[in-house]
């Protein structure tokens, strides 16, 4: 694990406005609350060894079977039970699409897999995430589908599927595709961190080595009964995602006519920009320091740069705040 992942609010203070971590801030979580402080009760009892009952309401909503389903701690359990997987499987040599999320790597090396730098003939499985972090590019079903064909495994993550109008690879097109690892995160999707909930797609041969992986009970009873509500409200933090991902790219090309910024195109909420002048630090310092702002330094991803800094839309009002607040920085002299 990467140290300077976002969110990293608590090294700073007076911090207003947050725009350094992916997930939407101003998502109205009260009817989930609300479930849970009546679950309360649940603590005092172990929950199911696997989450069974809540992998069957989810294989039944996306209409596959409940065997190519499982539940995980959060999109980071998945991500390391993946690679476990594909170690056990003789599935050795792995390629990571970059830049993009740090755990994918870890999570190889932990596992003993070969990481390569390029994909050639001996790679056997690919790590992909869709829409990518920190890029903010999606690839659609189409696209994804013929990648699968060139390896004995693809995995992707698919945390942020929720967070664009790209068209996502369905659950019935992984299991069907047969070599396809597809991670999901209902802390994404519904804007719960602290709630570690995610799950996996995939074909009932991986599924089955996934599973020979997992610990009991690494699923809480009071994440359970969130994933049952979730499912049952089909509850979501983002209710209009056209207008958020219109606002987003508002967002983009205001930062991008900014002189000394260059904001690439983005498919989802969150943008990765470039700075011709000073530092993504100096600059994240500085927005903090002299106006509360917190965006995200992304300078430890692979391939990327210390001018690197990634940002993910707020409200329209915190949008214009933030391209103000840059603009008077792009004014200042930097060495």
């Amino acid at each position: 694990m990467i140290t300077g992942h976002g969110d990293d609010i608590y090294r700073y203070e007076g911090i207003r406005i947050n725009f350094s971590s992916n997930i939407y801030a101003h998502a109205d979580i009260t009817p989930l609350v609300e479930h849970l402080r009546g679950e309360m009760g649940k603590i005092c009892n172990y929950p199911e060894p696997e989450a069974l009952t809540l992998e069957a309401k989810i294989a039944a909503k996306k209409g596959i079977d409940a065997e190519c389903v499982i539940v995980t701690n959060g999109a980071t359990d998945a991500i390391y039970l993946a690679a476990e997987a594909c170690r056990n499987l003789g599935i050795s040599h792995h390629h990571i699409i970059q830049p993009t999320f740090s755990e994918y790597e870890d999570a190889c090396r932990n596992a003993g897999l070969l990481i390569q730098g390029d994909a050639d003939e001996d790679t056997d499985a690919v790590w992909i995430c869709n829409p990518n972090n920190p890029t903010g590019e999606a690839i659609d079903a189409s696209g994804m589908l013929l990648l699968a064909r060139e390896y004995n495994a693809l995995i992707i993550d698919q945390s942020y599927e929720d967070i664009t109008l790209c068209q996502m690879m369905t659950a019935r097109q992984t299991v069907d595709a047969g070599n396809i690892i597809q991670i999901h995160s209902m802390t994404k999707t519904c804007a719960i961190p602290g709630i570690r909930l995610g799950y996996i797609v995939t074909s009932r041969c991986f599924a089955k080595a996934i599973r020979k992986c997992m610990r009991p009970w690494s699923v809480n009873a009071l994440a359970i009964s969130a994933g049952h509500f979730i499912l049952e409200n089909d509850f979501k933090a983002i209710r209009n995602i056209e207008d958020y991902i219109s606002e987003a790219q508002r967002l983009r090309n205001a930062l991008d006519e900014i002189e000394g910024i260059s904001a690439m195109p983005t498919d989802t909420n969150f943008m990765l920009c470039e700075l011709d002048e000073g530092t993504a630090a100096e600059l994240k310092d500085w927005l903090a320091k002299n106006h509360g702002i917190l965006i995200r330094d992304a300078s430890n991803f692979r391939t990327l740069t210390p001018h690197h800094f990634r940002v993910a839309a707020q409200s329209k009002e915190e949008n214009n705040i933030l391209i103000n607040a840059i603009r008077q920085w792009t004014s200042i002299p930097h060495s």
